[in-house]
């Protein structure tokens, strides 16, 4: 998977998270590609994305939530 060790990166979760149902994101230093996987199975598959696509479903998901 694009020559890079998914340990030797920094995942970050969302801080709306609950009851531990949630995505974390890395990037990778140098490419437009965001890592993506799920917290429980952190060891699973790993979903790669440009980042731009990425960026356009946060600002999709933040506009569908604002009240």
């Amino acid at each position: 998977m694009l020559g890079v060790d998914p340990s030797g990166l920094r995942w970050r979760k969302s801080s709306f998270s609950e009851a531990g149902n949630c995505v974390e994101a890395a990037t990778i230093r140098g490419k437009s590609i965001v890592l993506v996987r799920d917290s429980k199975h952190g060891n699973d598959a790993i979903l790669a994305l440009p980042s731009a696509a990425w960026h356009e479903f946060l600002r999709e998901i933040r506009s569908n939530t604002r009240t």
